[in-house]
């Protein structure tokens, strides 16, 4: 979804202020990860995710040692770390001041050699072109209102040959009424696509917005999310779907929540893509 710049801004200062607030509560992907985690992955052990559930596989890393690996809006001491441990050369970049101070905390506690870049994961023109091998981006552009953006300058900053490891959440998702879902565990269509807040929501829903302080969310099509990676120039390489964890939503139950792309970037660059 296209916004103006300065709905944009609204848009990435509300959510970087709700992530903070994420962060400091200590939810789920704001936990560092322990010690012995990183202890094994220093010695070959380790796995990561793009998805809640599966873990991504091996090969679609390969030989980390050495690599020039962009971690995306994954902030939180979790995976930037342990890919750090297991020999690349990382960079942690999130919206969240907060999140990456969890990545700062366990690089310091572990003697992590990483950097740490805080701003919006729509505009990475702090990075040169062709830097980077690799880019590990979690489910995270659900928080952002253009997409589309998000691949083309994934594609710039990619080396000939890297590859984009993305995870995002499957369109239908956003089509039912969630907070029914929660209450009654029945799933109710409420909710056109692309999805977009708070333009999507009723009265109850902006003052819940309001209320909670919760990050802002948009449902994009996939028509954005993997034709807008090859739209960008990007070749799909790799694919995988996933679930919640547990019963979070009855979702579950019918089709997988969360889709997992690889995308690489051709050996050559063909700038009509843009």
């Amino acid at each position: 979804m296209k916004l103006s710049n300065d709905q944009h801004r609204q848009v990435i200062e509300h959510n970087r202020r709700a992530w903070n607030k994420h962060s400091r509560d200590g939810i789920e992907w704001c936990i560092p990860v322990s010690r012995q985690i990183i202890e094994s992955a220093r010695h070959g052990d380790w796995d990561v995710i793009l998805s809640p559930k599966r873990t991504v596989p091996k090969e679609w890393f390969g030989d980390l040692n050495g690599k020039q690996l962009l971690c995306l809006a994954s902030g939180g001491g979790q995976q930037a770390p342990i890919l750090a441990a297991a020999g690349a050369i990382v960079t942690s970049f999130d919206l969240s001041d907060e999140q990456l101070e969890r990545d700062r905390e366990v690089a310091k506690r572990n003697n992590l050699e990483m950097k740490f870049v805080q701003g919006d994961m729509a505009d990475l023109s702090g990075f040169d072109a062709e830097y980077f091998d690799l880019i590990f981006h979690p489910v995270s552009n659900v928080f952002v209102p253009d997409v589309e953006t998000v691949w083309k300058e994934c594609f710039r900053i990619l080396k000939p040959g890297g590859d984009l490891l993305a995870g995002f959440m499957n369109p239908v998702f956003f089509i039912f009424d969630q907070f029914e879902a929660d209450r009654t565990g029945e799933l109710k269509v409420k909710y056109s696509l692309p999805y977009s807040e708070p333009e999507s929501l009723d009265d109850w829903g902006r003052n819940e917005i309001e209320e909670s302080g919760r990050p802002l969310e948009f449902g994009h099509l996939l028509e954005s999310q993997i034709g807008g990676q090859i739209k960008a120039g990007f070749h799909i390489t790799g694919f995988y779907e996933d679930e919640w964890t547990g019963e979070a939503t009855p979702l579950n139950d019918y089709c997988p929540v969360y889709i997992v792309t690889k995308a690489t970037k051709p050996l050559s660059d063909n700038s009509d893509n843009f």
